[in-house]
């Protein structure tokens, strides 16, 4: 819409006119749609944020410029504003972008999306290159770059596996299961070095003793002698 006022604005700019003028009527189905088929709390939130953005937003931007500024002015000031919108507009797939690195999935970007915003900046940047009106060429920069951007990552990350929750949990197991590899080794050399303690210890090699928790060797000593005595039995 802010760029159909703008043409209304600028002479000898019908294409714009009419280009916004279709992606203003498929926009208004795609949230046709969405109110018809969302819940009611999601319903009432997006009516909320609609009426803000286009009555109050766009209703205030039409009528501060028609009241505080006049002629050229008011066609630089709007195509300043539509500038900068375009720009926002260029950046908001970069959350798709972060989503792609993070996941290693390009379900989230089709590529024929991606291609068709990279030819579409493409146009425009000429378009308004050759008519001099960088408020229409210079978002379009942006926007080509960042639809190069999109399908260098769409063929970078198009043959690998998808980093889903069920990946995350066999990762996690995995290095978890090598984790208690690692610990029955000293649990193994505990127990040799117990056995071996044990075997001397029922060994009359080294008689030990326990004081304290804690093991003690002692000298061994000579056997202890005890007298026979013979009684004897009348037959």
């Amino acid at each position: 819409m802010l760029w159909i006022y703008y043409a209304l604005l600028k002479t000898n700019v019908m294409l714009l006119i009419t280009i916004n003028s279709v992606g203003c009527f498929i926009e208004t189905l795609y949230i046709c749609f969405f109110l018809f088929y969302a819940p009611k709390k999601a319903r009432m939130e997006s009516l909320k944020l609609i009426g803000l953005l286009i009555v109050v937003g766009f209703g205030l931007i039409v009528l501060l410029t028609q009241l505080l500024a006049s002629g050229g002015t008011r066609t630089v000031i709007v195509g300043w504003i539509c500038l900068v919108f375009s720009l926002c507009v260029f950046v908001a797939p970069m959350g798709v972008v972060r989503q792609v690195i993070k996941t290693k999935s390009v379900e989230y970007m089709p590529i024929l999306l991606s291609f068709a915003l990279t030819i579409s900046a493409v146009m425009w940047f000429f378009y308004g290159l050759l008519l001099a009106d960088f408020n229409i060429a210079i978002p379009n920069v942006l926007g080509f770059t960042f639809g190069i951007l999109q399908m260098i990552l769409y063929f970078v990350y198009k043959n690998k596996k998808p980093l889903t929750n069920e990946n995350i949990l066999t990762l996690e197991a995995k290095i978890s299961q090598k984790e208690e590899q690692k610990i029955p080794e000293h649990k193994d050399q505990k127990t040799v070095d117990i056995l071996k303690l044990e075997n001397l210890i029922n060994s009359d090699i080294l008689p030990v003793v326990a004081k304290s928790n804690k093991i003690v060797a002692v000298e061994p000593q000579a056997p202890l002698y005890v007298p026979h005595h013979t009684i004897e039995v009348a037959a």
